[in-house]
């Protein structure tokens, strides 16, 4: 993600925060194309630095607008054989629902089981090349928490208990190393260690 298109996601978010709500809906339409799952991601991490500061009713908004866009999202029909763009796009509904959850099974396995075709080989080349283009793009403070999300989503897959129990570990791995990209020996070590630990022994 170039820096621009970052600061156009901030900038949405700053005015979904300052609106009415009678604007709510206005500002969303007029910036369509920036609603996607990055955009939730962001609102996730935003929300996370406000709740940090105790601006907790702000955080708490942009976690129930970020549910309600999941669910406008999700509804995007998915066609029998899964293009590129399919598998981006279920991406970019059950990584936000990861973030939202914090990795809950009850949110995220429903998204798994309604893509079980979507859960092998060509998943993981989508996974890889969209998490390797966009973290290697942000700053620190924005990959590292992308980064645990794709960890979380990678434990839930290699635990999911549905689908080819062989693609899911792969899936699962593939997330494992690419979430050690950000956590790297040289950049953090002790992260290194720690995410390196706990996540391959999962």
């Amino acid at each position: 993600m170039d820096e621009q298109r970052l600061q156009e996601y901030l900038n949405l978010i700053d005015q979904l925060l300052t609106c009415s709500s009678g604007e709510l809906v206005q500002i969303l339409e007029s910036n369509r194309e920036l609603v996607d799952g990055v955009l939730l991601l962001v609102m996730e991490l935003k929300a996370e630095e406000l709740a940090a500061d105790g601006n907790q009713n702000s955080a708490n908004f942009l976690r129930s607008l970020g549910s309600q866009l999941l669910a406008v999202i999700s509804e995007t029909p998915t066609s029998a054989n899964s293009s590129s763009e399919d598998y981006l796009e279920f991406l970019m509904e059950v990584l936000p629902a990861t973030a939202e959850s914090n990795g809950d099974p009850t949110v995220v396995y429903p998204l798994l089981q309604a893509n079980l075709d979507k859960l092998d080989d060509n998943f993981i080349d989508i996974l890889e090349e969209w998490a390797n283009a966009k973290l290697s793009e942000l700053e620190p403070e924005l990959a590292e928490p992308i980064a645990e999300f794709i960890g979380k989503l990678s434990n839930l897959i290699i635990n999911f208990p549905l689908g080819n129990q062989a693609n899911n570990i792969e899936i699962a791995i593939a997330g494992y190393e690419t979430m050690l990209t950000v956590f790297t020996r040289e950049s953090n070590p002790k992260s290194w260690a720690l995410k390196s630990s706990f996540y391959c022994c999962r």
